[in-house]
């Protein structure tokens, strides 16, 4: 809740937008703003509960990805695009995940030019904890209601079609 008095930055920089000319883009400034804070505030949540297990927020989701597949094993470039990032992003993430002994990485016996990404007993263990931590301390109370949570999901999955996001 907020103290008695306080101002909140975000409206008071739509004001000044206002204030500026800038009516036809100010709500699209609070918007935007909103979302880079809000982002920061789950953000830090969210490594809250990883850090002690030694898992950035990418470490997890590409261990989780691995987690979810039969194998347990994705090529690279796969596992990049279906986490939709650059594929240094997933080389960092695997890089760091095998030095902590979470992951291995082995050629694909199907495609020489391929590297696959192996999830580890030690990684499935470490995968298994945090989900259980985040559901816990995250995603059974991201600071919304449920109603809240089902709208904001809805608005954000709007503006990810815009980007042409939904694959």
């Amino acid at each position: 809740m907020p103290r008695p008095g306080a101002v909140d930055p975000i409206a008071e920089a739509g004001r000044q937008w206002r204030a500026h000319g800038w009516d036809d883009a100010a709500d699209g400034m609070l918007a935007v703003t909103s979302i880079m804070r809000a982002q920061a505030i789950v953000l830090a949540r969210v490594e809250e509960v990883l850090r002690p297990l030694g898992l950035s927020f990418a470490r997890y989701e590409l261990l989780q990805l691995l987690s979810f597949t039969r194998s347990g094993a994705l090529p690279m470039a796969r596992a990049g695009a279906l986490l939709q990032v650059h594929p240094a992003s997933v080389t960092n993430a695997a890089t760091r995940l095998e030095t902590a002994g979470f992951v291995q990485r082995r050629p694909s016996p199907d495609d020489g030019r391929a590297v696959l990404v192996e999830i580890t007993e030690q990684g499935r263990s470490v995968a298994a904890k945090a989900t259980d931590e985040l559901n816990a301390g995250v995603f059974r109370r991201p600071g919304l209601s449920p109603e809240s949570v089902r709208t904001l999901v809805d608005v954000v999955r709007e503006l990810r079609a815009d980007a042409g996001d939904l694959g």
